[in-house]
């Protein structure tokens, strides 16, 4: 998948270059469907297991799978040697993230405690899906890309639970402020892990790790990944689609909740990525992996914090709606945040190219 910038714009597919304009026709369309086919979000609603939705985790996985198929996974040595880049995402995602949320949504929401509470699930959240969408159209690094979301993945198996106690019984009662439950299981949260990162992280190491043994890595990047890169951004858009039909009729009968809850994300999204490149300068980091650390900071698991919500208190509930608002905001500013970074791309240094590595044999070389 390429990015579109400037002078390369015209070089680009029809699909890359028209990007805005494709996925505001599927918010667009994906509403639409919502507010005027009757019962079509309820049909969507109904195909799921175990409560995980099958076309949003289809979507994910057709948009997901391309990039990680591209990813060259012989490469991850030198990312997680990069010790910086760890931590930064680390203090950025699991510290600076939940309480800037969580101080966004007192500040922006004071009177409305079951709005505030969704957005704090949402914060708590992080990003293992479409942020690997994002990295790669801005040309960030997709190697330290799918590092740290499989860490910032790791961790939100183990943390997410605790640190929602934390931010909604525990320091809203120090502060004397309203506090809140929040029910979920590690189990709910492995299996967010496992569908929309897991299953596509393995399909494309088997695939490059297959393709290269049986054609060379040759065939593999210049006959096989170009098959399959226009799937991600066709998942991409058939992902925002669902998810914009399954909430279409709330979201467009509650518009001044839509636009208070709005505004906290807005704050928080700009402010995430904004704080990881400033992290990114100050550690002298690429652009490729400023980027990334930008992004990964930035996005959040929408479908995770759906779940939580709807799982504790309801599919009709205040909360469940703030969780159904972050992804209808998150996807336009992050989209916009992906040009933004294009245009400070001469500001940062560049990865220098790597050696060619040495080329893999095919089975038919082996055998002879």
């Amino acid at each position: 998948m390429s990015a579109p910038d400037g002078a390369a714009t015209a070089r680009l597919s029809t699909l890359d270059r028209l990007l805005p304009a494709w996925i505001g026709m599927a918010m667009v369309g994906g509403l639409l469907l919502g507010r005027l086919v009757p019962g079509l979000g309820d049909a969507l609603s109904a195909v799921e297991v175990d409560g995980v939705s099958l076309p949003i985790a289809l979507g994910l996985l057709v948009m997901m799978y391309p990039v990680l198929a591209k990813v060259r996974y012989d490469r991850l040595d030198s990312v997680t040697s990069d010790r910086r880049m760890l931590l930064a995402s680390l203090a950025l995602n699991w510290l600076v993230g939940p309480a800037l949320m969580f101080a966004l949504a007192w500040l922006m929401l004071p009177d409305l405690p079951d709005y505030r509470t969704g957005l704090i699930v949402v914060g708590l959240a992080r990003c293992i899906a479409m942020v690997i969408i994002w990295n790669d159209l801005a040309c960030g690094d997709r190697e330290a890309a799918a590092v740290l979301v499989a860490l910032n993945s790791l961790f939100q198996v183990v943390a997410f639970a605790g640190l929602g106690w934390f931010y909604l019984g525990v320091l809203p009662g120090w502060l004397g402020l309203d506090t809140a439950a929040l029910d979920v299981s590690a189990w709910q949260v492995a299996r967010s892990v496992l569908v929309f990162l897991g299953v596509p992280l393995l399909l494309g190491w088997v695939s490059r790790t297959s393709g290269e043994r049986l054609r060379g890595r040759e065939w593999y990047e210049t006959a096989f990944l170009p098959r399959v890169g226009p799937w991600a951004l066709l998942g991409l858009l058939f992902t925002i689609v669902v998810l914009f039909a399954l909430q279409g009729d709330q979201v467009t009968s509650r518009p001044l909740d839509v636009a208070r809850i709005a505004l906290p994300l807005l704050a928080y999204f700009a402010l995430m990525w904004g704080g990881g490149y400033a992290v990114g300068r100050a550690l002298g980091m690429t652009y490729e992996r400023t980027t990334t650390l930008a992004f990964t900071a930035a996005g959040n698991n929408f479908e995770l914090a759906i779940a939580v919500a709807i799982a504790t208190f309801g599919v009709t509930s205040g909360q469940a709606l703030a969780g159904v608002v972050g992804p209808l905001v998150e996807v336009p500013v992050l989209v916009g945040l992906v040009y933004v970074s294009l245009a400070l791309r001469d500001r940062f240094p560049h990865r220098s190219p790597a050696p060619a590595p040495a080329p893999v044999p095919t089975r038919e070389e082996v055998t002879r």
